[in-house]
């Protein structure tokens, strides 16, 4: 269900967390070149602490990939949703919700981890449409997702969110989650499709 009081705004992790890992595999001047090429040269100072429009998701993806290449980009993209999901396990998921998705066995504690995904979904697709399968293998499905937005490619570009998907499900569900992106709206698909499985 979308919150249409933060309609076209994604949580800052989506900029925080590819400084992070961009700073990481290239150092700091990559990422003040790439924040400068984005027009974001403004959180160089401060990164943000509160939700920001989706159109600087869209340009800070899209001068990754110019910048960098595709293959890095993805690189940078993927490890800077680990690190959203080591974020979110910090400090947003409850301990107590941790420890008992973590007892439950995988039947059980996926479709609530899919439904708690479901429930904050706002947070992360902007005005992008998010919906999901449970079932074995589940499925993650992002309409207009604005990590690809307007991209063409032939391979898949929303590693940010196979990054964080792939932390959560590995935390909570089951330790060899493996997330992948078997479909994406930059190689023409009808909407991007994340796979897990274990």
């Amino acid at each position: 269900m979308t919150d249409n009081t933060h309609q076209g705004r994604i949580g800052p992790n989506a900029v925080i967390r590819v400084a992070e890992a961009l700073r990481k595999s290239q150092g700091q001047g990559a990422v003040t070149e790439l924040f400068t090429e984005a027009g974001l040269a403004h959180y160089l100072d401060a990164m943000p602490t509160e939700m920001i429009d989706e159109g600087e998701v869209v340009a800070l993806q899209s001068a990754l990939r110019a910048q960098f290449g595709i293959p890095m980009a993805r690189s940078v993209s993927r490890d800077a949703g680990l690190r959203t999901g080591d974020y979110l396990l910090a400090n947003r998921i409850p301990r107590s919700v941790q420890r008992l998705l973590a007892i439950l066995p995988p039947g059980m504690a996926c479709p609530a981890l899919v439904k708690a995904i479901r429930r904050n979904s706002w947070t992360f697709v902007g005005t992008g449409v998010f919906d999901a399968d449970p079932k074995y293998p589940p499925r993650l499905l992002v309409t207009d997702s604005p990590l690809c937005r307007g991209a063409t490619a032939t391979e898949p570009l929303c590693d940010y969110y196979a990054g964080t998907f792939e932390r959560l499900f590995r935390s909570l569900v089951h330790r060899k989650s493996v997330v992948t992106e078997i479909a994406c709206q930059a190689n023409h698909a009808h909407r991007c499709v994340f796979e897990v499985r274990w």
